[in-house]
This record gives structure tokens, sequence and C-alpha cells, in this order.
């Protein structure tokens, strides 16, 4: 922990934690940042001016990033037949029915998306306390409840982004690794910010994006000049 906190204190010796950065400045300086021993993701948090507790402002949807997240994406598919044939020529990871409704129920969750054919949601529903708190639960209005598994899970494994607002009305996700070029970092990072913006609820009053910052994995998060977004 020592070590960790001389690092992090030399980061915030050389930065401005109290300056609100353009968006690509804010990007190339996190990236500059990232000297872990690993692949720090980067990543971007947007304060919104909504309650998630009413159904009318909650902000929820998927991303498809321009270069991806560096990330590799296990995927489960709930499906049978020639559908469950699709999903493994797609590239899911894992593809099932009751067996793989019986293996998440024994607690086993190797997998970073579910999908699921519709004809499967009875079977899936069962698994709602399990996968509902994990976010992992499909979705139509995801596109995780769908016939067109090969597409679900191209996208997701192509580097499709979900998001929830959580309870203080903050969306955050990785938007690529440091390794990644500034340039991709910053196309993908517009791309989360337009999905944001398309997603304002109609229950949203007022200043709808309030605070925004990026940061590394091990770094200290850096203030966007939400001006600097529409830029």
């Amino acid at each position: 922990m020592a070590k960790q906190g001389k690092r992090l204190r030399k980061i915030a010796e050389g930065t401005d934690l109290e300056k609100n950065y353009a968006l690509a400045e804010a990007i190339a300086t996190a990236k500059a940042n990232a000297n872990a021993k690993f692949d720090e993701t980067i990543e971007i948090s947007m304060n919104l001016g909504i309650d998630p507790r009413h159904a009318d402002q909650m902000v929820r949807g998927v991303v498809g990033l321009p270069n991806g997240t560096g990330k590799t994406v296990r995927v489960a598919v709930f499906a049978r037949g020639p559908k469950a044939d699709e999903a493994r020529a797609a590239g899911a990871d894992i593809v099932g029915a009751e067996d793989l409704m019986e293996t998440v129920q024994g607690g086993t969750m190797d997998f970073d998306r579910c999908i699921a054919t519709p004809d499967m949601m009875g079977l899936v529903g069962r698994l709602g306390k399990v996968l509902g708190p994990r976010g992992l639960m499909p979705n139509p209005k995801l596109g995780t409840v769908t016939m067109d598994v090969k597409g679900a899970v191209s996208a997701a494994k192509a580097g499709q982004v979900e998001f929830r607002a959580e309870k203080a009305g903050i969306v955050h996700a990785g938007i690529g690794k440091a390794s990644f070029e500034s340039e991709k970092l910053l196309e993908n990072a517009k791309a989360f910010v337009d999905a944001i913006q398309r997603a304002r609820p109609t229950g949203a009053k007022g200043t709808y994006v309030k605070k925004v910052a990026v940061s590394s994995s091990m770094g200290p998060g850096l203030k966007v000049d939400v001006a600097s977004l529409s830029a």
C-alpha cells in the first residue's frame, strides 16, 4: 500500500487535479499517468442530472465502441438447436439450455455477457435473482434477448458496452486500454458520450450532464470541461 501511495503522490504532484480539462487532454493525461505494471483501463464517468429511482429518469443502454475495449469478453448464450449452433459458430464461449441454467444456479458464472433467444426466457427468468444483481440478465431493450444470435454475440465480442445509471445518477464505462492510441480512446469516449446524450430520459429536467471525469484504473480522476464534449 505504501508503494501505491508513493506512486499516486508522484502522479498528483505532476498533474493539476483542480483543472477542467478538455476531453482529449484529459484522456491523454490519464493515459500518460497509467504507469502501473499492467495495461490499465481508461475509464469515463458521467454524473447526470437524474434520479434513477423514478422509471422515467432511468438511463440504460448499450453502445458499440468503434475501437473495442481491449478486453476479452466471455459470452454465454441460452439457445437450443440451430440457434445454439449459430451461437457457437459466432464465437460464444458457453452455449446451453437446462444444463447452463443448472451451472448458473450452482454459482458458476464464468462469463461477462449473457444472451438468450426469446423462447428461452421462461428458463432464464428463473435465474433473475442470480443474474439480475450482476447486470447479466438478458434484456430485449439491450439486444440480448434476440433471434439474431450471431449479431448479438459478434457485437459483444467486438466491444459493445452496456451502461446503466447508478443510484447517484452516475454512469461509467471503460473506453479502452492505456496502450491504445489517444485518438482511438477519444473516438471511443465520444461514442459513449453520444450514447448517453441520446439516452436522455423524458423525465430529466434542467442540466443533464453535470460532471464528467476521466481516469485510468489506478490513477486519479481528472475533471472534464463539459462544454468540450460537444467540441
